[in-house]
């Protein structure tokens, strides 16, 4: 009898575990709410010391997603964390992130839900299923003068722009490798879209890369800060020009690819973790083999099927007449195959003019 008024009053007193279960419980509500990732900070309620939270962010992990979404070697590569620490880490760490199945039904509401950012085109957007879709990346690639750039800017603005005017309410983050970035165009764009230019040039995070080990290092600092303030956009232009020029020669091909494989995975990961639209730009190529005279255009984009397959929306630019460009559809899970006009002008990408 005493055994079970013993086990009676138990359920009613809060033990450990349901005070844990209840922190979790509004850690997930916060994070529902602010529509952001985990900070890896969060780890302090759960018994990592500060010490071992602070050699996860000096070695780029910001986030709990990074965490969950990254090899257990990586983490163990971790200079000062034991492998016992580790596993408590991933304990607490699959315990909040949700890594397992989902339904379709939830995947489907959650793409309906989906905010996609303007390219300043009606015609292109429609071509798009409405703009740059946030959580993934989109390849812009073309010849010199095809737009790529151009479109970079204008997202670059427009994604500041209210939801309801097909922006996202937040801030771009822009690495820029062929130093092609010019502030004047964001300040045009800006009048153009009804934007305060000062505050529309604050919103742009801006860095040079100057290698390829730079660039990478450049999106730990990215997580970094998407980390701490709300970011909807990261654009790389381009992503392929540091790496034709650091690695030379077929014999360094292997190698090449393997970083650039890494660092596409980098992308991927920010793009999940903080569900920012990635947009990276790429160079063209022209095909040395003999099947040239069978294709109608004998060039391809530059970074073979690591590039291929590391990007989910492919999009070919090319000159159309005059200021026109045309946006073709090159490969895409969910947009069919189609071709769309635009024009660029002093106020980035518009509607193309007949």
């Amino acid at each position: 009898m005493s055994n079970s008024s013993n086990s009676n009053n138990n359920k009613h007193k809060p033990t450990e575990d349901s005070v844990i279960i209840t922190q979790q419980e509004e850690e997930e509500l916060t994070h529902e709410q602010n529509n952001s990732a985990y900070l890896i900070t969060t780890l302090e309620k759960y018994g990592i010391a500060l010490s071992d939270v602070k050699k996860l962010q000096a070695a780029g992990f910001y986030t709990l997603e990074s965490v969950a979404y990254s090899p257990k070697k990586a983490v163990l590569a971790i200079k000062g964390l034991s492998e016992a620490k580790v596993d408590k880490i991933y304990k607490e760490v699959n315990m909040m992130i949700d890594t397992g199945f989902t339904t379709a039904m939830e995947i489907h509401s959650r793409r309906n839900e989906m905010i996609y950012i303007t390219t300043g085109s009606k015609e292109l957007d429609r071509a798009l299923g409405g703009g740059i879709e946030t959580g993934s990346i989109t390849e812009l690639f073309g010849e010199f003068r095809s737009g790529k750039s151009q479109l970079c800017h204008t997202l670059a603005v427009s994604c500041q722009l209210l939801i309801e005017n097909g922006g996202a309410e937040s801030k771009c983050l822009y690495i820029d490798t062929e130093g092609t970035f010019r502030p004047s165009r964001i300040l045009s764009i800006a009048t153009r879209f009804g934007l305060d230019s000062e505050t529309c040039l604050n919103n742009i995070a801006y860095a040079r890369a100057y290698n390829v080990d730079h660039q990478a290092a450049l999106l730990v600092q990215a997580s970094a800060m998407m980390a701490e303030t709300r970011f909807s956009l990261l654009i790389v232009d381009s992503v392929i020009a540091l790496y034709r020029t650091d690695f030379a020669g077929r014999g360094e091909l292997s190698s090449r690819q393997m970083h650039l494989g890494k660092f596409l995975r980098s992308l991927q990961r920010i793009a999940d973790e903080f569900g920012v639209a990635v947009v990276v730009t790429n160079q063209m190529l022209s095909t040395v083999d003999g099947t040239n005279m069978f294709t109608a255009d004998p060039k391809k984009p530059t970074g073979g099927n690591i590039m291929a397959h590391a990007c989910t929306t492919r999009l070919y630019l090319r000159k159309g007449r005059s200021e026109n460009r045309i946006c073709k559809v090159y490969d895409s899970p969910s947009l069919p195959e189609t071709e769309a006009t635009f024009a660029i002008f002093e106020e980035g990408i518009t509607d193309a003019q007949e």
